[in-house]
């Protein structure tokens, strides 16, 4: 039996209104909670959510090498408002057999943003419980990334976890040699990486590049944006995965012009370099991937342009 379109619609809106439990009308505050999961052969990745950083002007200066009308054009191309755009973080946990394993921990709501820090929040609602991490890997050591490894009172987040930082990255920012030749403005950087850094001295493990941090999970060198910068593969089976970290920011800004030097890359040929570099291997392979600073869930895969890359994301599927 055909059922027409109206009628269709007019008893889907009749059993709308008349479920149980559903409050029309009702304004509602606050979105549903921010974790996402899905599989890589038979490991459970979590991809959880930190908020977001409102950047009120990225059309001068946030872009190093390219004129603001450029930028502004660039934006408004994909549907994004200038001059400000919003900064996504993105943490992920994935279950392996030594445990749960997080890489990187946000911005601990600690940076100042009224958006972020959204992160306790929502490994709640995702069933995480920080004290159940084993080990806690960091990507590098910006602020946004480290912060949330402890409290404003210098206690660990991740209470028995094991710390596990980049050589390179470590070497560079705990040099007080560097440190008393970086700029004023540095400076902060440079003590805020001790004071995370202190509670888990006597846990902390330094690797390199090309290192196992966690069973299936390898070190990829992905320098550029800092000196020690990491990405990390995960394979399981014939499934593998790419975690970014900060190969590129927002995923409409520098896949997009994968030529443009933005303001936090610390060596921006390099970084630009790299860039390229990676986002070729991920669309040759057809490697799904992860962004930190990507629209959350932050998951999907690149594809080559003509003029750089574009991020396809993922389906949203309700069942693991």
């Amino acid at each position: 039996m055909t059922m027409h379109r109206r009628s269709l619609f007019a008893a889907t809106a009749l059993g709308a209104i008349a479920a149980p439990g559903l409050a029309l009308g009702a304004a509602a505050t606050e979105q549903a909670p921010g974790f996402y999961r899905f599989k890589v052969g038979q490991r459970t990745v979590t991809v959880v959510h930190d908020g977001f950083a409102h950047v009120p002007d990225i059309l001068h200066g946030f872009v190093r090498n390219a004129p603001a009308e450029a930028v502004e054009a660039s934006l408004r191309e994909s549907f994004m408002l200038p001059p400000g755009l919003d900064i996504v973080f993105t943490i992920t946990f994935v279950e392996t057999t030594a445990g749960l394993v997080v890489f990187d921990t946000g911005t601990g709501n600690q940076l100042g943003s009224p958006h972020a820090g959204t992160i306790a929040a929502n490994m709640r609602a995702a069933g995480i419980d920080p004290a159940a991490v084993t080990r806690v890997v960091i990507s590098h050591f910006h602020g946004d990334h480290i912060t949330g490894l402890t409290t404003p009172e210098d206690a660990p987040i991740f209470p028995n976890a094991a710390l596990w930082v980049p050589d390179p990255e470590y070497a560079y920012w705990m040099d007080d040699g560097v440190m008393s030749r970086a700029p004023a403005g540095m400076q902060g950087a440079f003590r805020n990486v001790r004071r995370r850094l202190a509670p888990y001295a006597a846990r902390m493990e330094r690797y390199a590049a090309g290192a196992e941090v966690a069973p299936g999970l390898r070190a990829v060198a992905t320098h550029g944006h800092t000196p020690g910068h990491m990405s990390f593969t995960l394979a399981d089976g014939n499934d593998s995965l790419m975690i970014l970290s900060d190969v590129t920011n927002h995923s409409e800004l520098n896949l997009k012009n994968p030529g443009w030097h933005l303001v936090f890359d610390m060596d921006p040929v390099l970084a630009e370099a790299t860039r390229r570099r990676v986002f070729d291997q991920v669309a040759t392979d057809r490697l799904r991937c992860i962004g930190y600073h990507f629209p959350f869930p932050a998951n999907g895969h690149v594809v080559k342009t003509a003029g750089g890359y574009r991020f396809i994301p993922a389906i949203w599927t309700a069942a693991i």
